[in-house]
């Protein structure tokens, strides 16, 4: 055995017999070319082990000027680590040359081993629990693998024949079940599309056209609250008022809270008081791509990234109100963000200039009810594609697992 590798020990001891269990250092070569005529395009490497072009990657800050030359000359088939984020899967073979970041490691494969083989064997489960293993905290400069523990690390390297029919076999495998999830995302694309237009429709009816709409400001009680100071005690110690942040309104219905405040906290905070039926709305941050409202069943009070409809429950039905916000949400944090709000915030204001049709309780609670059905539907189906993907990607895992380990003999699989 090669020094102490918990993670990777049991595949050296079971390994089969003609492979072989070879250090790092022995195999692979560092690169240290560097970028210095900025010949080489830009490259990013993806934790999915993929090395794309820089561009594909969306919203990264280009580097300067004076550090384009330090970047390092990755060649095809070379393998390129991101020390700070292997336990996040940041390393893989490049199958297209270009230049990429000073910080990361580039490395390239000697006879011995196959580069698309090592691709497989060096994101596999057992290594990425080494690499974990290597690693002294989650903060970016402890979670750095340094370069002796890499050094070091035991490599398992089968025949080049079985390398390759290993290699081989993985790509069709890998590519089968990636089409698989390809398939199931589609469909959770077309599904929430399908949901849209639900919802959409049901707040459109032709029995709706005669129907007024006014600003939601006028029968309805609007804002948002604060963050009371976390180190004064007093504020938070033996706290009984629910206060609830972003998170909730992810949330079908805000039943409860695991953070409480004070009266005092109430008082020289002011926070509101937000009663039962009121519809909570993300204001900024996970909203604007997860949850978008909720209804609240509790009494509560709310920080300032949560914005609170406490409707006039003559004029309306709190869940048809919801829907309404929901099939909204992204128009009202587009004209919010035309009119001054930083990052297509949402704000209270918007809010309340927000107008909604206004239809009798009865046609807004059969609209709600009818939206709730047929929603929920469509979420279990969702919910359905969804798991296939966690339990594809799974068996996505175990499988190159157990073919560069030698577990299973993938020419026995393949005929």
């Amino acid at each position: 055995m090669i020094g102490v590798h918990r993670a990777v020990a049991p595949l050296l001891e079971t390994r089969p017999p003609t492979w072989q269990a070879i250090r790092f250092k022995s195999l692979l070569d560092r690169r240290e070319r560097r970028n210095d005529d900025l010949t080489y395009e830009m490259l990013s490497l993806r934790s999915t082990g993929d090395i794309v072009a820089r561009s594909e990657m969306g919203g990264r800050q280009e580097p300067d000027d004076a550090s384009r030359p330090k970047y390092l000359i990755a060649e095809v088939d070379d393998l390129v680590v991101n020390p700070m984020w292997l336990i996040g899967g940041g390393i893989g073979v490049t199958q297209r040359a270009g230049a990429v970041s000073p910080d990361y490691r580039v490395f390239r494969p000697r006879g011995d081993l196959l580069p698309r083989f090592a691709h497989y064997l060096l994101r596999s489960q057992a290594y990425l629990d080494q690499y974990m293993l290597y690693t002294r905290a989650q903060t970016t400069f402890d979670r750095r693998v340094q370069q002796p523990d890499l050094n070091n690390l035991p490599i398992l390297v089968p025949p080049l024949g079985e390398q390759l029919a290993i290699a081989g076999y993985l790509d069709r495998e890998t590519a089968r079940i990636d089409t698989l999830i390809d398939e199931q995302q589609q469909l959770i694309k077309l599904l929430r599309e399908r949901r849209f237009a639900v919802v959409t429709n049901a707040l459109s009816w032709p029995s709706l056209s005669a129907v007024r709409g006014d600003k939601l400001g006028r029968s309805a009680r609007i804002g948002n609250g604060s963050t009371p100071r976390r180190d004064n005690l007093t504020y938070w110690e033996g706290g009984h008022t629910p206060w609830l942040n972003s998170a909730v309104v992810n949330q079908q219905r805000v039943t409860d809270s695991d953070q409480f405040v004070t009266d005092t906290a109430m008082k020289e905070c002011h926070l509101p008081i937000v009663t039962p039926g009121s519809v909570l709305i993300g204001l900024t941050g996970q909203g604007k791509t997860r949850g978008t409202a909720t209804i609240l069943d509790i009494e509560a009070t709310v920080n300032q990234h949560v914005a609170y409809v406490t409707p006039d429950r003559n004029v309306w039905c709190p869940e048809y109100l919801l829907w309404s916000i929901r099939a909204s949400y992204s128009d009202l944090r587009r004209i919010s963000e035309e009119n001054g709000s930083t990052k297509g915030g949402l704000t209270c204001e918007a809010l309340k200039q927000f107008r909604v049709l206004a239809p009798p309780l009865v046609d807004q609670r059969r609209i709600a009810t009818y939206l709730d059905d047929q929603t929920a539907k469509i979420a279990s189906l969702i919910n359905e594609a969804e798991r296939f993907i966690e339990l594809s990607r799974e068996r996505r895992a175990a499988l190159i697992t157990a073919a560069v380990t030698g577990q299973i003999d993938v020419r026995e699989a393949a005929r």
